[in-house]
């Protein structure tokens, strides 16, 4: 993209000095990791590692209801689950998952792993109750064991329970680095494995240490495909944690990015362990860190890039008729701080899904014009340990692109379309609040042909 110059900028700053303006939103955040998401009685409930568990019934206000030192899915976590914490020879649990069986009982999912080394249980436990007790029925699957291949087998841990298009049979993906991403049949009535399976399942992509992990399957009955999303990179701050999708007919794949790509091919080289760079071109990129670099006239006091986003889970609220994701992020000003967010999730015609550049907040508008100065910003195809940075762009009344990028645009509905050079991005045209500029503003998700996810938000001029 080249720069335009800053004159012009300024000019066109300043048409939007009269944008009107939201009441700010204040967020009530909470630091938890690896969000996984039920809603039980009008309430969001998240789980996360190290026994973190909160809740939200806006989606704006959250609010922790446990952690380790004070943990009320289990308080007595180290004796009830004590079997898996000694074989993984630690005092961690990673990335649960609960789902809501026939019974009516909540069924959690739970993981314990050091980390330096894939030796890793995964378990079960039953609560009647969301918010727990949790008691322990059995540890499912165990990795690391001797004769264990950890560059052909998964690390037994972050598992995604979930029913298929039929509503009838149960399914747990799950996996990380290693020897890559697993799928095992459940039985409905128990959540336990059914037998008559390989011991791990059916392997659906990675392997030789790939960093890929936190998979998390949906199915769309629109699009009739089911969708796996994954993160890609490290969780540190520096370490490039991105969210990527592919998908398939059946949950047992194949499975297939946005270019056309087997996932069956996405692992590392042999011997070339955990490179990025062999698993990058794999999976569509949704989202990675970056930044809406403030224009003149903006406020930049809130200015903070995002970094390694990742861990995904995704809900259909039926009450809002709307598909939300929800991840944690780290930010380049505050290191490995972490918290909770939500965003709408949308699909492209061509039935790809796409991350609205903003959080998630009752914004019900639709945008009548994307006309002004935007800025946009591309997620690439890479594994970015470092925020991508926006650049201005002018969406002018004719339909034509000028600055950074050139080209033209249309918006049918809330249907969007950019072409510059030859690509062409596809997606969704939202009003979204951006909390930065503390305003309600047009913004854009989009995707190309070759997947490639295009973001963008209308700058605001600030008095």
């Amino acid at each position: 993209m080249k720069r335009f110059s800053l004159a012009i900028l300024l000019i066109l700053t300043l048409q939007l000095l009269c944008s009107a303006m939201a009441a700010e939103v204040k967020f009530r955040n909470v630091s938890l990791h690896d969000p996984s998401v039920i809603k039980d009685n009008g309430k969001y409930i998240f789980f996360g590692s190290h026994m973190q568990a909160a809740e939200s019934e806006d989606l704006i206000r959250y609010k922790m209801f446990s952690k380790l030192d004070k943990c009320t899915l289990q308080p007595e976590y180290a004796k009830e689950f004590g079997e898996a914490l000694t074989y993984a020879e630690t005092g961690t649990f990673w990335a649960p998952d609960v789902i809501r069986l026939a019974d009516g009982r909540f069924y959690m999912y739970y993981c314990c792993c050091e980390g330096s080394k894939p030796l890793a249980a995964l378990g079960l436990a039953v609560s009647d109750r969301p918010e727990g007790p949790y008691e322990n029925v059995a540890i499912l699957l165990k990795s690391g064991a001797p004769g264990y291949d950890a560059t052909k087998l998964p690390n037994a841990i972050d598992p995604c329970v979930f029913f298929d298009a039929s509503g009838e049979r149960l399914y747990m993906v799950y996996g990380s680095y290693s020897g890559g991403i697993f799928l095992l049949e459940l039985d409905p009535a128990t959540g336990l494995i059914l037998e008559g399976q390989e011991p791990y399942g059916i392997h659906l992509l990675g392997g030789n240490h790939s960093c890929i992990e936190a998979p998390y399957m949906i199915y769309n009955p629109e699009t009739e495909y089911y969708y796996l999303f994954l993160s890609y990179g490290g969780l540190n701050a520096n370490d490039g944690y991105n969210i990527r999708v592919c998908r398939a007919k059946s949950p047992e794949g194949p499975f297939e990015d946005a270019a056309g790509q087997s996932m069956l091919e996405c692992r590392c080289q042999p011997g070339n362990f955990w490179n990025n760079d062999d698993i990058a071109p794999y999976g569509t990129k949704l989202m990675g860190g970056y930044l809406f670099k403030t224009l003149e006239g903006e406020n930049s006091r809130k200015e903070n890039a995002i970094r390694s986003p990742g861990h995904n889970s995704v809900l259909y609220d039926k009450d809002l008729g709307q598909w939300i994701l929800f991840h944690h992020t780290r930010f380049a000003s505050t290191g490995e701080r972490y918290i909770l967010q939500a965003r709408a999730l949308y699909f492209n015609e061509a039935g790809w899904p796409l991350i609205s550049p903003v959080r998630y907040t009752p914004v019900t508008e639709k945008p009548s014009a994307m006309t002004g100065i935007f800025k946009v910003l591309s997620h690439g195809f890479d594994v970015n340990r470092t925020e991508h940075v926006s650049d201005a762009v002018v969406f002018a009344e004719d339909g034509t692109l000028s600055g950074s990028m050139t080209g033209r645009y249309t918006l049918t509905g809330d249907v969007m379309t950019i072409q510059t050079g030859d690509q062409v991005f596809t997606g969704i045209a939202l009003m979204g609040y951006d909390d930065v500029q503390d305003s309600v503003v047009p913004c854009f998700t989009l995707l190309s042909e070759k997947g490639e996810a295009l973001w963008g938000i209308r700058a605001t001029g600030q008095e």
